[in-house]
């Protein structure tokens, strides 16, 4: 009988038959899941002998959503996520330049899922532009609510940006040209602590050496220049007993038991994370800067069809698909599901079913190595099988 997670002295409690929600997605989402859950379901009943087992509960949002109920993202779909703490989705679409507003910027808003957590870690056999793809293997703790995604911005000519353009060049002594589109950018000291609090934790449990502060204070002092102190002062804080940084450190050996700390600029880290990927461990960044390097560092491991990630508050976490929805591939059962289910070993892991977890991965990179494989990946890999969708999520089940 399913049951649905429950959240008890501070801990997930995890039935045997747990309902879990889901969205299938926009464009290509409905075949990427309907792939992706029959490796879930495959590894899950392999591993755990019938004992455990996912109740699936469909949900709406996007484009469909909004056809059927004439909102992107209904309010019963947010409220079945609150009330059953873990759920997973495909891709969904968001408009450039006008329309909605992201129904992913909007969902970890409204369910304050603070940390984006994206692991970037090469699978053996995934092609790369890189020639060492191995020495890759990082963790990103972007913070998911401020930044510039808060999404205070007016376009330009308004009502509204004349107003701010006005007060700010005649109270503030600024200089901005008329007809300016506006946007304000913040950083909290509280939404910054929560996001280095989630990274140091992390880099604890899992023994981690390393954790990097990534940000752009040099020029945005007061932001990005705040969240660099923010995080020093609560590792120091929080974590003293475990940190040391890289000043503290002069060039010694890291002692047994420590996590180094340091910071780079964001500019800088590009080029760090390609000619020194090996030096960093976890990466903690405000959040545009963590929307970018996390893009630009799973290129090196084989791009974004193979980059999993977790959107996680306190408790209620929602694990995607990082890509896009692809439409014009849509219906062609043609894209790599890869993506999702990476991310549904992170939800397993969530989950504490590792070993479920762990038979999905290993499944999977047992299947790219016999060079059957998804379009996107045969172009790199001489005499691939090239793959649809759903014979790719057959050759991993037969992997298991």
């Amino acid at each position: 009988m399913s049951k649905k997670i429950t959240i008890h002295n501070g801990k997930l409690l995890i039935p045997d038959n747990p309902v879990i929600p889901y969205i299938a997605g926009d464009g290509t989402g409905p075949e990427i899941w309907s792939a992706a859950s029959s490796v879930i379901d495959a590894a899950i009943a392999k591993v755990y002998h019938g004992v455990r087992k996912i109740e699936w509960c469909p949900l709406s949002a996007g484009e469909n959503a909004y056809h059927e109920t004439g909102s992107y993202l209904p309010a019963e779909t947010l409220a079945t996520i609150k009330e059953c703490i873990v759920a997973i989705k495909g891709p969904l679409g968001t408009p450039i330049g006008g329309g909605f507003r992201s129904i992913n910027v909007t969902l970890r808003k409204e369910l304050d899922l603070y940390a984006c957590i994206r692991p970037v870690k090469w699978v053996p056999g995934t092609p790369s532009p890189v020639v060492r793809p191995e020495l890759v293997d990082i963790v990103i703790f972007r913070e998911n609510i401020e930044d510039v995604y808060a999404g205070i911005e007016w376009p330009a000519d308004s009502e509204n940006a004349m107003k701010v353009t006005h007060y700010l060049n005649s109270e503030m002594n600024c200089q901005i040209p008329d007809g300016a589109g506006i946007g304000i950018k913040f950083l909290s000291k509280h939404g910054t602590e929560r996001i280095m609090r989630k990274a140091l934790q992390y880099a604890v449990d899992n023994e981690r050496s390393t954790v990097t502060i990534v940000h752009k204070g040099n020029i945005m002092k007061y932001t990005e220049g705040a969240f660099k102190t923010w995080c020093y002062e609560l590792a120091k804080s929080e974590f003293g007993h475990v940190v040391i940084t890289e000043e503290e450190l002069a060039g010694n050996k890291l002692p047994e038991g420590k996590i180094l700390l340091n910071d780079r600029i964001a500019d800088n880290m590009f080029q760090q994370i390609l000619l020194r990927s090996a030096d960093y461990d976890v990466l903690v960044c405000p959040n545009l800067n963590g929307d970018y390097l996390s893009d630009a560092i799973a290129a090196q491991v084989g791009g974004l069809g193979m980059a999993p990630g977790g959107n996680v508050g306190d408790y209620v976490a929602i694990f995607e698909a990082t890509h896009g929805n692809a439409p014009k591939y849509a219906g062609m059962d043609k894209v790599n599901p890869g993506s999702v289910l990476l991310s549904a070993a992170m939800m397993l892991t969530y989950m504490s079913w590792h070993e479920a977890a762990d038979a999905i991965t290993e499944a999977l990179t047992k299947t790219i190595q016999q060079k059957k494989v998804t379009y996107d990946l045969a172009r790199g890999i001489d005499k691939a099988e090239e793959l649809s969708t759903s014979q790719f999520a057959a050759a991993i089940i037969a992997n298991l």
